[in-house]
């Protein structure tokens, strides 16, 4: 891309050559993704086997002690899920935090789309959940849930989760680069968004008065229709624990808008990017 066209569009999505644009972005993803493994098995094992230790303790804890999954059919496995989940959600937000600064030196040599890094971060993030599925959907078969036509909603459901990633990535990251105190902001809002999310809990356990409003929350629409779509169909899908289908509009309108807003910060930061690192 040159000088004069990357100043007419300095994120990229409205350039002439939009295949160039995708190419670098998967490439760009592609070589970090193989540079977190590259020449350790056990680097690559560790990165599969995290979420299922982190599920371990959290399942030791509040199935034996707090006693808290014993009314929930297949706790296990929707632990498991919504931690997988939430942890795309949390590793693509803090990467794509911190993905211009840590290419401050690509940045100020190289000219090309700006969007590329917070995009490919997601990429990447991507394909570690979708490595990571594949196990958790044999431990959910060999736990007793099994496969049927409703599990074609999770691909959506991941779709969903991903363009709220992608738009609050683009936003962290042009924020951080004049705003450095937005690092710790957002490592105590996400440790707060785990435990407000229904992860260690359903939403069903949320009192009746408040579930509606609870479950306008993406995060939390999103897990409670993965829970009825992918591991209990008795369980009350979103459009009913938010109150009707037409209140699902809030949850998709929140990513929606987190992902407009996202673009519009980047589109406006990018051309002075460079200079502001």
């Amino acid at each position: 891309m040159t000088t004069q066209a990357l100043r007419r569009d300095p994120v990229g999505l409205a350039s002439e050559d939009l295949r160039r644009f995708w190419a670098l972005t998967w490439t760009l993803a592609v070589t970090d993704w193989k540079l977190r493994f590259y020449g350790s098995v056990l680097g690559y094992l560790w990165s599969l086997m995290r979420p299922f230790l982190l599920f371990g303790v959290i399942y030791l804890v509040f199935s034996e002690f707090a006693k808290v999954g014993d009314d929930i059919k297949h706790y296990p496995v929707y632990i498991l899920f919504a931690l997988v989940l939430f942890q795309f959600f949390a590793e693509t937000t803090a990467n794509g935090l911190r993905s211009l600064v840590d290419r401050e030196h690509l940045l100020r040599k190289v000219r090309f789309p700006r969007l590329v890094i917070p995009l490919a971060v997601t990429l990447t993030s991507l394909f570690n959940l979708l490595m990571t599925l594949l196990a958790v959907l044999v431990f959910a078969i060999a736990n007793g849930v099994y496969p049927r036509l409703s599990w074609l909603q999770l691909p959506v459901l991941v779709a969903l989760l991903a363009v709220l990633s992608v738009g609050v990535a683009m936003l962290l990251s042009a924020l951080f680069v004049r705003y450095r105190d937005i690092l710790p902001i957002w490592e105590v809002f996400s440790q707060a968004l785990f435990y407000a999310s229904p992860i260690l809990y359903v939403t069903t356990m949320v009192p009746e008065s408040f579930q509606h409003a609870y479950v306008a929350a993406p995060l939390a629409a999103i897990f409670c229709q993965m829970r009825y779509a992918v591991i209990d169909p008795t369980a009350p899908p979103a459009w009913e624990a938010i109150g009707g289908a037409p209140r699902l509009l809030i949850p998709l309108g929140i990513i929606a808008v987190s992902f407009i807003l996202g673009w519009w910060v980047f589109h406006r930061e990018a051309p002075r990017i460079a200079e502001n690192l």
